[in-house]
């Protein structure tokens, strides 16, 4: 099975994405994944990508799709993939198409989460991470038990910097130019199905499942 998990930032994708990996035994490639470990590395890919990030911008497209083509040549990705961050624009679906058609794959299906703007500002401005261990919190729906301190090792909890509101409004401004357009190119070929990102993980899960059995 051959997928794209398209979607705002904060819809959940990375959530749904590793309960589908773990449901059909794919590979989750997320190119935000393979950017942040470069990030964190401090590697020169690294270091250009954090200054486009920081600021709330897309790494450029010949950078994403060099790693994503790397990526599903890799052994793992013959029998299957989802790939998560990917594409992003017109012009990477169509730069999919090449990397996909020289190897002999098409996808099956594209998912696309949908959720409003509002709810997306509420989860990503109200997560913190503890500096020191990375334990997860948010503000609003799993609080630490002391402001600013992690439960786990009493770390300093902090906001990453694409998660302050401000950068968040130019995210959601860039993905309803560049990405949503993504849906149109893919209903066109009869893969889209679109995935109601509101409720519990669980329930979304259980919507997503349903539209890859053929339920949905």
């Amino acid at each position: 099975m051959r997928l794209v998990l398209l979607g705002p930032p904060g819809a959940g994708k990375g959530t749904q994405a590793a309960a589908v990996k773990d449901r059909f035994g794919i590979p989750h490639i997320s190119t935000g994944d393979m950017l942040r470990g470069a990030i964190a590395a401090g590697t020169p890919l690294g270091w250009k990508a954090k200054q486009i990030v920081d600021g709330g911008n897309l790494v450029p497209d010949e950078m994403i799709t060099e790693i994503v083509r790397e990526r599903l040549g890799a052994p793992d990705a013959k029998r299957g993939f989802l790939l998560d961050g990917y594409p992003r624009n017109l012009g990477q679906a169509k730069s999919l198409d090449i990397i996909l058609g020289g190897l002999g794959q098409k996808l099956d299906f594209v998912l696309c989460l949908h959720l409003s703007d509002a709810e997306i500002v509420a989860r990503l401005s109200g997560r913190r991470t503890c500096d020191a261990c990375g334990a997860p919190f948010h503000v609003a729906s799993a609080p630490p038990k002391a402001a600013g301190v992690c439960d786990s090792c009493g770390g300093k909890l902090s906001q990453r910097a694409d998660d302050r509101e401000e950068v968040i409004v130019r995210r959601l401004a860039v993905y309803q130019a560049k990405t949503a357009p993504l849906g149109a190119f893919y209903k066109e070929r009869g893969i889209l199905t679109e995935i109601d990102a509101t409720g519990g993980v669980l329930e979304i899960q259980e919507r997503l499942f349903a539209a890859l059995s053929g339920g949905g």
